[in-house]
């Protein structure tokens, strides 16, 4: 379901990204129309899609979703309608990649914490290491590339911050 866990440097990315505050049970009537808003405003503007789509998670998932839908950007953005300039953060990241349908991916971030923890674990707690309060997953290849859900691609990415000393 899920590759093995990785840590890796991510580099800061400018984007393009409409914030969003819903209900987790309406999370698929709400994502589609702002993928679909963001992509025509970087097109209308020139300035992209230059990679993948994502959803950054400014806090963790309970009973409602509070994060950004986005894409990367090759300039500035103007905002239009809901569409701001925002950007995903640089960051040491603990990674993974889920293959299957999107609505798998829930299965998958817990698959993903569980097999982080078991095989990550031991060395973050060594180097003061931890994941943080938010999250992004990027659609490296979904329905736009293929029909057949069991081939799509989503990276998931769990920021590490720094435990304070007590």
């Amino acid at each position: 379901m899920i590759e093995p866990p990785r840590i890796v440097e991510a580099d800061a990315q400018a984007a393009a990204v409409i914030h969003v505050t819903t209900p987790r049970d309406r999370i698929q009537e709400v994502m589609g129309p702002a993928i679909h808003e963001v992509i025509d405003a970087v097109s209308d503007q020139g300035v992209g899609p230059a990679g993948p789509v994502f959803a950054h998670h400014l806090s963790m998932p309970t009973g409602k979703f509070d994060f950004e839908v986005g894409v990367p950007v090759t300039g500035p953005v103007t905002p239009t309608g809901r569409v701001k300039p925002g950007q995903l953060p640089a960051a040491t990241a603990v990674q993974t990649v889920y293959q299957g349908p999107h609505e798998g991916l829930h299965e998958a971030w817990r698959e993903f914490g569980e097999r982080a923890e078991r095989e990550l674990g031991d060395r973050l707690r060594a180097e003061g290491l931890r994941p943080g309060d938010t999250l992004w997953e990027r659609y490296v290849a979904g329905p736009e590339t293929s029909p057949d859900p069991g081939s799509w691609r989503t990276e998931l990415n769990r920021p590490l911050v720094r435990e304070e000393a007590t």
